[in-house]
């Protein structure tokens, strides 16, 4: 399980220093894709695989899932940590999260997330006031 936030920077070529936390389940390799509110996704090779498996069951009928499929998809790109634990992050998905030097690595759970700094930081400025009003349960089963 991915958790915690981590301040990472890019270096001139694009690579960072995967967290000390993340090292052993993505040492194997991993996947970094696009994700939702324009950051990245990186998920273990095995996630990915689970991910693709659900992904695959949407009716190919979908409109909506086709889409999301294609731009989920089209962004993925397999990656194996150097022997510093630097991977490499593609320009395209680097302009897609509009990544600069200063990051933010946050565990979400079944993945990690990879933020421009600046970013991250006006995203969860937003999260926490809401997080902390929610009067009704957003996740079945949680409070």
């Amino acid at each position: 399980m991915f958790l915690g936030t981590f301040t990472p920077r890019l270096d001139e070529k694009g690579r960072l220093i995967l967290p000390a936390k993340f090292r052993d389940e993505l040492a194997e390799g991993l996947v970094i894709t696009r994700g939702q509110e324009r950051c990245l996704y990186v998920f273990s090779e095995s996630e990915f695989a689970e991910m693709h498996d659900r992904i695959r069951q949407a009716p190919v009928t979908s409109k909506q899932a086709r889409d999301y499929l294609r731009v989920f998809l089209s962004g993925a790109h397999p990656e194996t940590p150097d022997k510093q634990s630097r991977i490499t992050i593609p320009q395209a998905l680097r302009e897609y999260a509009g990544l600069d030097r200063e990051l933010a690595v946050i565990g979400a759970g079944s993945r990690a997330e990879i933020w421009d700094a600046e970013a991250w930081q006006t995203y969860l400025t937003e999260q926490e006031s809401a997080f902390s009003d929610i009067e009704e349960e957003v996740i079945p089963g949680m409070f």
